[in-house]
């Protein structure tokens, strides 16, 4: 399932939350109705919790995570380690790391198996990264551009990547991550796939812009169609097949 959202203004879901299969972390100080859309769709199932990172409200670009991990960067403040440590579950470890490159969330993408990196990431990170989340790593970038964060958003069962990005770099991306791909937009035509979007194995929640047609994209790729009617939909179509042949 696709859910349209929109933080105040904007439609940069992925700026302002973090989602993985065992939490979801959303930015204080937004109107009522974003929060509330995340906690009726999310609540029984993963903890939605509130918080800022070094008092910035653009978590999702600041924070990398799957359900093994999360990593903030060197300038979150004790208060809010603390807090979203009391918020998590048991299971997840959360490091802060000393990175140049602190926005960690438009330099790296990541599922719970694999993670895309800046080629000019420390080797020191890389190493934490791989430690911590429990992830392959692979400095790669896509269609030229080396913010993958920013460029790409991945789940456990498929991905969507920057809608330049050549048929090539496509399967290449894809059998390193062993999941299928789609070049694709959000938000009406914006190419900024990973900042407008969030998504887990069985949800992705994108701005209030993007058309009908890219949330049919978004629910294929990352198979978020209930199945009984994904079913239907490929009966039907064989069935279309079949009478036109």
């Amino acid at each position: 399932m696709a859910v349209r959202v929109q933080f105040e203004n904007s439609n940069e879901v992925g700026v302002f939350a973090k989602l993985t299969n065992v939490y979801c972390l959303v930015c204080i100080g937004g109107s009522e109705n974003f929060y509330s859309i995340f906690e009726s769709e999310l609540s029984d199932v993963v903890p939605v919790v509130h918080t800022t990172i070094a008092g910035c409200r653009i978590i999702g670009r600041m924070t990398v995570g799957n359900r093994h991990g999360l990593l903030v960067p060197a300038t979150t403040d004790d208060q809010e380690l603390q807090h979203i440590r009391n918020s998590l579950p048991d299971s997840v470890k959360i490091q802060r790391i000393e990175e140049r490159l602190s926005a960690l969330g438009n330099v790296i993408t990541c599922n719970d198996y694999v993670a895309l990196v800046h080629p000019d990431l420390d080797r020191e990170t890389e190493e934490i990264l791989a430690d911590v989340l429990k992830v392959e790593v692979f400095r790669q970038t896509v269609s030229d551009n080396v913010l993958v964060g920013s460029y790409a958003a991945l789940s456990n069962r498929g991905g969507l990547v920057h809608p330049k990005t050549s048929i090539e770099d496509q399967d290449e991306l894809s059998s390193l991550l062993q999941v299928p791909l789609v070049a694709g937009t959000v938000n009406r035509g914006s190419d900024v796939v990973g900042a407008g979007m969030v998504v887990n194995d069985w949800i992705a929640f994108t701005g209030m812009d993007t058309t009908s047609t890219e949330l049919s994209v978004i629910e294929s790729v990352f198979k978020l169609s209930d199945s009984p009617q994904s079913a239907i939909q490929s009966a039907m179509r064989d069935s279309l097949i079949d009478s036109m042949t």
